[in-house]
């Protein structure tokens, strides 16, 4: 799987966990679901590997068409709506999104060849069922000239929870982060760069319904500073000051993760608000 930067900030993994989450807590319908998802990430397909698990040959338990591999009843590939239904059918409960980079495999607990692409695409989402998990990587899916959708190749997950923050620690980790990376830039001379004060005066992403207020607001700040880390530029910087800038904005990086997995999980949390 070859990833150019444009996909690795693609929010698809967090739409589908966002929306995802929405239904599964029975805020929203299946439809309006995918409809918010693909709206985000394009149509998307799963590709599934062989499994006893998968539907019977010709059909999900949604009744969608599927693609099959030869020789066998197992379908290789579902609509992303017949696959979400499938999962539900086996017991899906939750969603979690996964947002890692080399050295902070954030959201990850395995298997190694699961957090190798996930870490490539710097991002998946896993869906918790009963005694299992299912780890879900998106890769864009292009056909032709104008057809930009998502291919979602699946694989089980290992079902070891993971350590993350809870939605609180992650508001509080963001505000010292960003306090503290603005008073380091400032002091960085040289042409004027995006600063994390300027994300407050931008617009910002929105969760799906039922979540809590407070994670509309994290999320819609986190999505703001992922912002001003795209734009960062090291042009007309000395090399000190590239380096001294870009330890800054790798500790902004890791708060503006940790605060996106928080909000996106939100809404799992029994007392957040």
């Amino acid at each position: 799987m070859h990833l150019d930067s444009s996909h690795r900030d693609s929010p698809a993994s967090a739409a589908l966990v966002c929306w995802g989450n929405a239904w599964l807590a029975g805020h929203i319908g299946l439809d309006e679901a995918v409809d918010h998802i693909e709206r985000t990430a394009g149509p998307g397909i799963v590709a599934c590997p062989p499994s006893d698990d998968l539907p019977p040959r010709g059909s999900s338990a949604s009744g969608s068409p599927t693609s099959e591999l030869p020789g066998t009843s197992r379908p290789t590939e579902l609509p992303l709506r017949a696959f979400l239904a499938d999962l539900r059918v086996d017991g899906m409960t939750a969603l979690r999104l996964a947002l890692p980079v080399a050295g902070d495999p954030l959201g990850l607990t395995g298997p190694p060849s699961f957090n190798s692409a996930a870490i490539e695409a710097g991002q998946a989402a896993i869906a918790v069922l009963r005694g299992r998990c299912v780890g879900l990587v998106p890769e864009p899916d292009r056909r032709g000239s104008s057809y930009r959708g998502t291919r979602w190749v699946s694989e089980e997950a290992a079902v070891t929870i993971p350590d993350l923050p809870s939605l609180a620690e992650a508001e509080r980790e963001l505000s010292t982060s960003m306090s503290a990376v603005t008073e380091a830039l400032a002091g960085v001379e040289g042409p004027r760069q995006a600063r994390p004060d300027d994300a407050l005066s931008a617009p910002g992403d929105t969760l799906a319904p039922g979540y809590p207020a407070r994670a509309h607001r994290v999320a819609a700040l986190s999505a703001r500073l992922s912002v001003v880390l795209r734009l960062a530029d090291d042009r007309g910087l000395t090399t000190g000051q590239v380096a001294a800038r870009g330890e800054a904005l790798r500790r902004l990086d890791h708060a503006v993760r940790r605060a996106q997995v928080a909000a996106h999980h939100a809404i799992l949390e029994p007392r957040a608000s």
